[in-house]
């Protein structure tokens, strides 16, 4: 697609999910970051019943790194691949922790220097807690772009480089929720639901199927 039309898909998908915004539920930057790491190959509703228990208690890097590892990892179980999450989190806590005094940092490329944390997080980061301008590129992003045609690349990160070209910056980390509201509610992974899209017309996908 090209530009004029990317935009087209971005105000169409602006006027159909108003609500979108992060699911995951945090009260501060660092209890985002776990969130955010817990979330790989998770959904954000199974996320939120976890940190529900684990932030009641341990909501900080300092009260983090009081766990053992195993513990941790008793704790988020039910988040699937809960023993690499479990030594990425206490990880990056050590580490914000003596690198960063125990604060989250802003910079993209400290964010990514933490165990854990790849683009996709880090642009979580940037965009989220700290109200910068970046698109991150999760499988939602990342399948529905390539599907309809807004970029046509093979990874997540041709995808997110593409996607900043094409859609506005001012527009980058609002286009990111966009995209996973769709993903999640019509342009499923399986079965799009491409009768009820509303910008089936513009879209490669449904158009090549037809």
């Amino acid at each position: 697609m090209n530009k004029k039309t990317v935009a087209e898909v971005i105000n169409l998908l602006q006027k159909e999910y108003p609500d979108a915004k992060p699911q995951l539920k945090f009260t501060s930057n660092y209890e985002l970051l776990v969130a955010v790491i817990l979330s790989a190959q998770c959904t954000d509703e199974r996320v939120n019943k976890v940190t529900k228990v684990l932030f009641n208690g341990y909501n900080t890097p300092e009260k983090m790194v009081t766990l053992s590892q195993e513990e941790l990892a008793k704790i988020i179980l039910p988040c699937g691949l809960f023993n690499s999450k479990a030594k990425h989190i206490l990880s990056a806590s050590q580490d914000i922790i003596d690198k960063f005094n125990g604060v989250v940092p802003s910079d993209f490329n400290d964010l990514i220097s933490l165990a854990g944390v790849g683009r996709k997080t880090a642009d979580v980061m940037v965009s989220v807690a700290f109200n910068g301008d970046a698109i991150a590129v999760d499988t939602h992003v990342f399948r529905v772009s390539n599907r309809i045609g807004l970029v046509s690349e093979d990874t997540p990160y041709k995808t997110e480089l593409a996607l900043m070209k094409k859609i506005d910056k001012s527009l980058w980390s609002k286009s990111h929720h966009y995209l996973i509201f769709h993903g999640r509610r019509v342009c499923k992974a399986r079965n799009p639901d491409c009768k009820n899209c509303v910008i089936k017309h513009l879209c490669r996908y449904k158009n090549k199927n037809d």
